[in-house]
């Protein structure tokens, strides 16, 4: 719990946060949530680990991040409509701290310097879970669509997608994930 995003959670305000949490432990291969399920509760790791998964039409659940100690899971506790867009699944024996989200909503609103310290470091960790989950789930659009090795054309050159590839905050990659090909004319 010391970072998230790169960034402390001022010691007055995670001590106040610690102050809300009961200890638990979670065995290996335990569903924590489903998809769009209320998001009532999270959690902050303090040991073990957690893989976040999202369900794809017609295959099974794609991982698409891997939490460890320090890092919160479950974020959809924070904001409105309070429902889960990932699901998350223990991949090893869990430590961690469990909060009730509810109450820590109420916290944060009767208590704005909290409340603003806790939107903005769990802001910083949507972000970046928003950014992983987007190139874990391009990479998977990429293996599923790519044709097989033999059937790739002679000539055939690789150019950035427009949408894509110049972003502000998304970094280029070089990835066939933002990138498509594009025949040689002739």
């Amino acid at each position: 719990m010391q970072r998230a995003g790169g960034r402390h959670l001022p010691p007055a305000h995670r001590d106040r946060l610690l102050s809300l949490a009961d200890n638990v432990r979670f065995p290996a291969a335990q569903r924590l949530f489903e998809e769009h399920t209320v998001a009532d509760r999270f959690w902050i790791l303090k040991t073990g680990a957690v893989t976040l998964d999202a369900e794809l039409p017609h295959r099974r659940r794609a991982e698409t991040q891997t939490l460890g100690p320090g890092e919160p899971v479950g974020l959809s506790w924070l904001l409105p409509p309070f429902e889960r867009e990932l699901g998350a699944e223990t991949l090893s024996p869990v430590r961690a701290y469990e909060f009730d989200a509810p109450q820590v909503r109420s916290l944060c609103g009767s208590d704005p310097e909290f409340g603003f310290a806790i939107s903005q470091w769990f802001g910083l960790v949507i972000t970046q879970r928003l950014h992983a989950t987007r190139g874990r789930l391009l990479d998977l659009h990429e293996a599923a669509a790519a044709p097989p090795a033999s059937s790739k054309k002679a000539g055939a050159r690789v150019r950035y997608h427009p949408r894509t590839a110049d972003l502000p905050g998304f970094p280029r990659r070089t990835s066939a994930s933002v990138i498509r090909l594009r025949r040689s004319a002739g």
